[in-house]
């Protein structure tokens, strides 16, 4: 058949995209197989130290698993929040991340009225970054 050799043939219907640092990028990807079923890809892109590229690492997760996934990763992250580290601002990079984005669009008008580059890369799945793809400081999260 001719879809079974395609690389491409469980296309992303969703992705989701979250920087998290200045190595690192989630992805989140949902996927339809052929029989229109789907699926979750989870993906971490992480930029490597000393050389080109980088180095990712996906888990796939079935529809079955959604619901059991979900609690066990709710109850880990609750028992580190709660337990291990109650007192820790974990706010902290998210208001980072939100000065430097607002920061970046007061700076970036006269960027985006030349370039419509820097918006490409927010619908971007796992998929679509390369292996050698140069990540511009400006992509940096902060």
């Amino acid at each position: 058949m001719e879809n079974e050799r395609n690389p491409r043939r469980f296309e992303s219907v969703f992705s989701k995209k979250v920087k998290a640092g200045k190595r690192r990028t989630y992805f989140f990807d949902v996927r339809q197989t052929k029989g229109e079923d789907y699926y979750l890809t989870l993906t971490e892109s992480t930029r490597k130290f000393n050389s080109d590229g980088y180095e990712r690492h996906k888990i796939f997760l079935y529809k079955e698993d959604f619901n059991r996934f979900l609690d066990g990763l709710t109850e880990a992250i609750d028992h580190v929040k709660t337990e291990l580290m109650p007192d820790y601002d974990y706010d902290e990079y998210t208001r980072k991340h939100e000065e430097w984005e607002a920061s970046q669009a007061a700076g970036e008008n006269n960027y985006n009225n030349n370039s419509n580059n820097d918006n490409d890369n927010d619908t971007k799945t796992s998929d679509d970054v390369s292996e050698t793809e140069d990540v511009a400081e400006d992509d940096i999260s902060w």
